[in-house]
């Protein structure tokens, strides 16, 4: 860990104290885990203290962790299911911080950070859609790659690889139209080269 990160991460420990969780290291940069109640008073803090000065939100990010699993008798999974995680750059220092928070299980719901960083608004739209991630605050929380139609968020660890519904063209309603998946389920298993049928050099 560079000296600059440590300075950091003091730093972050000693003017948020509680409302840290966890900190950890890796690939060069900070995450910070931080609680879910505390987000945009940190937020705020991380952008206007001029020793933190993170004026851009680079990108905002959704993660079910439905399949990380402890290796335990039981299978119990370590904590919440779901969290979002903030990309922070300081350009006028130069460093870069993650944002980590968990979130309910069964309503996963954090404050929006649109009013603090602009560019968050389509980062958590997309979270939303994917996800279905709640962001309160957001000024316009709708769908943003999905069709407004679709059912279900497809980047849940959970969610059918060949989708809930389907849709089609109908010519004598001439509309689109939504009706249930009539495709059977496929497993796609990758094709093996073995070395004695193909690529083989004798001595």
């Amino acid at each position: 860990m560079t000296e600059p990160l440590q300075a950091l991460a003091a730093h972050a420990r000693e003017t948020f104290g509680d409302a840290i969780a966890a900190e950890h290291f890796a690939f060069g940069e900070l995450t910070l885990e931080v609680r879910r109640d505390q987000l945009r008073k940190l937020a705020r803090r991380l952008r206007d203290d001029n020793l933190f000065r993170f004026e851009q939100l680079i990108d905002v990010c959704g993660v079910d962790y439905l399949s990380y699993r402890a290796e335990s008798p039981e299978g119990v999974r370590p904590g919440p299911r779901f969290a979002v995680v903030y990309h922070l750059l300081s350009v006028s220092r130069n460093q870069r911080l993650r944002l980590r928070v968990f979130l309910d299980d069964q309503l996963p719901v954090v404050d929006s950070l649109v009013d603090l960083w602009p560019s968050a608004n389509w980062f958590e739209r997309e979270a939303f859609d994917l996800f279905g991630i709640v962001f309160e605050g957001h000024p316009d929380l709708r769908r943003i790659l999905t069709d407004y139609g679709f059912i279900g968020h497809p980047f849940r660890k959970d969610f059918p690889l060949s989708g809930h519904v389907e849709m089609r063209y109908d010519p004598e309603k001439g509309r689109v139209v939504y009706q249930p998946v009539s495709i059977e389920p496929r497993i796609n298993v990758p094709r093996v080269i073995r070395e004695e049928t193909f690529g083989r050099r004798d001595a």
